[in-house]
C-alpha cells in the first residue's frame, strides 16, 4: 500500500483491507507514522508517537473488533492508558504519566484500534483553539496559521489531513464540533452517559463532557459509536441503544421528522452570511427529503451560560492542578501556566462553593427549557460555529489581562451554538456540508433530544449522500505535501 492510498481511506475501508490480508496492521502503522512525518511540520497535530505500537507493534495484542489494526490518536487529556504520558498541553504537567487505564482506552483497544500516539490540545482543554506554549499551535489543514479549533483540534487536523482516519476527542462545550467545523470532518458529541467516563470519575465535567472521536465518514461514526456504547459496572446510569445498533440507521431513514432550523446567534456574535446560507441550503435539502422543516429559534441565555461555565467548569480546578503539580514536582504559577489558565486557577481557589451550587441549579433550569424545545421538534439544524476558522492568537489562552469571565465571553463566539447540548446532555453532530468562498470549511450542526443519536446518524448518512464531502482535499493533506 502506498501513502496516498492509505490517506484516502476511512477507518472502515482500511479495516476491510486488513481483514482481507491485503495489508497488515504493522504496515498500516508504519504508513500512519509516515503520514505524521509528512503533515505534522505544517499542521502540528501530533505531540507524541508510540514506537512500540508502530515499528514494535505486536499484532497478536490487537483487539478483534471491527477496526482491527486501524491507527488512532488519543487526545492529550484524560482518556489515556496506564504508563503513557498525558500532559494536558501544559508546562505544569510536562512528563505526567497515567497511573491507570480508562474504560475508553479499553474500548478503543477492544474495537481493534491501534493507539499510536497523542494529539495536540490547548492547556487543560479550556480553549476553543488548539494553541499552547508546551507544543505550539495546531493549524487547520485548509490554511496554515489558522486555527484547527479546540479543544480536540489536534484530532480534527490529523483526521482532515489524512494522518489517521479516526482520532479521539472530547467535548465539554463544543470541543469535538468546533474543530470538526473548522477542519472539515465529522464531530459527534454523544448523549450524556453514552460513553463511560470510568473508572476514575463518574462523569466528565459534572456531566457536561463526553468522549468520542473525529471521523471522516458516517459509517465510521456509527460503527465506532456501536463499539463505545458499552455500559460498565458502576457507571452512574445507562441509556438505551437503538434496536440493531447505530450501524443499522445508516440505511434506515425516518420519515416526516419535525426539524427546526435557526441561524440566530445567542449572543452578540454575528453569524457569517455564508455560514447562514449553508444552513438554509441544508434546511431546503431536508425539506426535499420529506421532513417538516420550519424556522424556530432555541431560547438560550448565553450570558447566564458564561457565568455558569466559570462556576461549574472551574469548580475545584485549583485542586486538580495542585495534584498535577505534586506529581511533576512543580507549583502552579505564571511560569508554567498560560495567562488565562493562571487567572482561572486563582478564581477557582477563591470560589464561593455556593457559586457552584447556583451553577448546577441554572443547568437544571436550562436543561428543562431545552427539553421542552425537543418535545416539539425531533431535530434542530444550526451552524456548528458562527464563523469559519480564525487566525491563531484570537482564542488561545496566552492572552494577558483577561479575567476568566472575560475569556468565557470571548470563547462564546465559536461556542454559542454548541454549548446548549452540553447543558442538556443531548447529542449533536457537526457535518462538513459546505465550503466558504475564502476556502475554509463550514460545519453545519444537527442536534436532537436525549438518546437520539440514531436520528443524527440517519440524517447525516442521507446528507452525506445528497451533499457529499469525501472528494474535498485540503491543501495540507498528506497526498498534497
Amino acid at each position: 500500500m502506498k501513502l496516498h492510498e492509505y490517506a484516502s481511506l476511512d477507518a472502515t475501508g482500511l479495516a476491510a483491507l486488513i481483514r482481507r490480508r491485503e495489508v497488515t496492521p504493522a504496515e498500516v502503522a508504519r504508513l500512519a507514522n509516515e503520514a505524521i512525518a509528512t503533515a505534522n511540520p505544517k499542521i502540528n497535530a501530533v505531540v507524541e508517537t508510540y514506537e512500540d505500537r508502530i515499528d514494535g507493534l505486536d499484532e497478536a495484542a490487537l483487539g478483534d473488533g471491527p477496526f482491527r489494526g486501524v491507527p488512532i490518536l488519543i487526545k492529550d487529556v484524560r482518556g489515556n492508558e496506564e504508563g503513557r504520558k498525558v500532559e494536558f498541553g501544559s508546562r505544569l504537567a510536562e512528563g505526567y504519566v497515567c497511573d491507570g487505564d480508562t474504560h475508553l482506552a479499553d474500548m478503543f483497544r477492544a474495537a481493534g484500534l491501534n493507539i499510536i500516539g497523542r494529539s495536540n490540545a490547548p492547556e487543560y482543554s479550556i480553549a476553543t483553539s488548539t494553541e499552547n506554549l508546551l507544543y505550539g499551535n495546531t493549524s487547520t489543514p485548509w490554511r496554515e496559521g489558522f486555527s484547527a479549533g479546540g479543544s480536540s483540534g489536534g484530532a480534527a487536523a490529523a483526521v482532515a489531513a489524512g494522518v489517521v482516519p479516526v482520532a479521539h476527542g472530547s467535548d465539554i462545550g463544543g470541543s469535538l464540533r468546533i474543530p470538526a467545523s473548522w477542519c472539515g470532518c465529522i464531530g459527534l458529541k454523544p448523549s450524556r452517559g453514552r460513553v463511560s467516563a470510568g473508572p476514575q470519575v463518574d462523569e466528565g465535567g459534572f456531566g457536561l463532557a463526553m468522549n468520542f472521536a473525529q471521523t471522516r465518514s458516517m459509517r465510521d461514526t456509527a460503527a465506532l459509536l456501536d463499539c463505545l456504547s458499552l455500559p460498565h459496572a458502576g457507571d452512574p446510569f445507562q441509556i438505551p441503544v437503538p434496536d440493531g445498533g447505530f450501524m443499522a440507521w445508516l440505511k434506515r431513514q425516518p420519515e416526516g421528522l419535525r426539524i427546526a432550523w435557526t441561524t440566530a446567534p445567542t449572543m452578540d456574535a454575528p453569524v457569517d452570511a455564508e455560514v447562514a446560507a449553508a444552513v438554509e441550503a441544508v434546511a431546503r435539502q431536508l425539506a426535499d427529503m420529506g421532513h417538516a422543516v420550519e424556522h424556530a429559534d432555541l431560547a438560550f441565555d448565553q450570558e447566564a451560560a458564561s457565568e455558569m461555565m466559570c462556576s461549574v467548569w472551574f469548580f475545584g480546578f485549583h485542586k486538580t492542578l495542585d495534584n498535577i503539580g505534586r506529581k511533576t514536582g512543580r507549583e502552579p504559577g505564571p511560569d508554567n501556566l498560560e495567562p488565562v489558565t493562571w487567572e482561572i486557577y486563582k478564581r477557582s481557589r477563591d470560589m464561593d462553593p455556593y457559586e457552584f451550587l447556583d451553577g448546577l441549579a441554572w443547568i437544571n433550569q436550562a436543561r428543562r427549557e431545552i427539553g421542552h424545545f425537543f418535545a416539539r421538534y425531533n431535530v434542530l439544524l444550526s451552524p456548528a460555529t458562527a464563523q469559519v476558522s480564525q487566525p491563531h492568537g484570537r482564542y488561545g489562552l496566552n492572552l494577558p489581562g483577561l479575567s476568566p469571565e472575560e475569556y468565557m465571553v470571548l470563547a462564546d463566539e465559536p461556542v454559542q451554538f454548541a454549548f446548549p447540548y452540553n447543558v442538556a446532555g443531548t447529542p449533536a453532530i457537526s457535518l462538513p456540508l459546505a465550503m466558504h468562498s475564502n476556502g475554509l470549511p463550514i460545519g453545519v450542526q444537527l442536534g436532537a433530544g436525549p438518546a437520539q443519536e440514531h436520528l443524527l446518524i440517519a440524517l447525516g448518512a442521507a446528507l452525506e449522500e445528497a451533499m457529499p464531502w469525501a472528494d474535498r482535499v485540503p491543501p495540507l493533506h498528506v497526498t498534497r505535501l
